[in-house]
């Protein structure tokens, strides 16, 4: 199970998730069967909006899911089709968010989910 956490700075498991997935610099990606956490840069960071292209952003990198603060209704369809499921960040830190994702506690966004732009440092 590979989890992505969109970043602003790469701190580990100390990270706190960025407010939006296609403005973020950086990805972090857990790999929970292994702890191993990797680091990847955002390759789709300056796209139009609604443009978002979550598999160009992310390398090609293949994950389970993704937690962040927010996200718009495009990049969660792109994800969904492409099973991922995403996330609604509830902790402070990466950490706290995967022990959440591992007790159940955190909200998935709705496939219908739109971006209000209200604190979630979308541009």
């Amino acid at each position: 199970m590979k989890i992505c956490i969109p970043v602003e700075v790469n701190k580990g498991l100390e990270s706190k998730p960025y407010g939006h997935f296609g403005s973020a610099p950086l990805f972090v990606i857990c790999n929970l069967e292994n702890q191993e956490v990797t680091e990847i840069n955002n390759q789709d960071l300056h796209h139009e909006h609604g443009k978002c292209q979550p598999l160009k952003a992310l390398q090609g990198n293949v994950v389970d899911a993704v937690i962040v603060g927010g996200i718009g209704q495009g990049a969660i369809m792109k994800l969904n089709s492409m099973g991922v499921k995403v996330y609604k960040s509830q902790g402070d830190t990466i950490k706290e968010n995967i022990e959440l994702y591992k007790e159940n506690k955190l909200e998935e966004f709705p496939s219908n989910h739109t971006c209000s732009h209200d604190g979630c440092g979308h541009h």
